[in-house]
């Protein structure tokens, strides 16, 4: 069970990280990397020993986030502490202004794309891990991922070029 333990806490900086990726908020990525400790710990006996632990957690918390999605209420919240992480090296002004835009243009893809990118780009896992993580087939992972390549480049050549505004002759 130390054994257990020690894997696990090894594993929440990465499950931080892909629950702040998918909610994009601090208070919300926290709640929900605790409800899915919360969750295996309640189902630990479902584990199999030696599974891949990292995809046991990460499908958990993909189930548990789509169940949040799923039952969100009308009611709107308000987040107790909106102070945010200091980066330890301020970025230039361009690449807050590329990084602002990347993360834009990831909240508007569908939520099935969005957690494909993260789960490939985000967090190294193989089509193989990932399709096992969101319980999907291999191809539909790779569907996925190719629609959300081409929808981020759109999106992003759209945004570089400023195609809002109209071309007068």
């Amino acid at each position: 069970m130390n054994d257990f333990g020690a894997r696990v806490q090894e594993l929440i900086p990465r499950l931080r990280r892909y629950a702040r990726a998918l909610t994009g908020e601090r208070g919300a990525a926290d709640d929900l990397v605790q409800d899915t400790l919360e969750r295996a710990w309640s189902k630990l006996h479902l584990w199999r020993h030696g599974s891949d632990l990292r995809a046991w957690l990460f499908t958990i918390m993909h189930n548990v986030h789509v169940n949040q999605v799923r039952s969100r209420a009308a009611s709107s919240t308000v987040p107790l502490d909106d102070d945010t992480a200091e980066a330890p090296v301020r970025p230039t002004q361009s690449d807050m202004l590329e990084v602002r835009d990347i993360d834009a243009a990831l909240r508007r893809l569908p939520l099935e794309q969005r957690q494909v990118v993260l789960l490939i780009a985000l967090e190294r896992m193989s089509y193989d891990e990932t399709a096992k993580t969101l319980a999907i087939p291999i191809g539909t992972v790779m569907s996925r991922l190719a629609r959300a390549r081409e929808r981020l480049r759109v999106m992003l050549a759209d945004e570089g070029t400023g195609t809002g505004l109209k071309v007068v002759k």
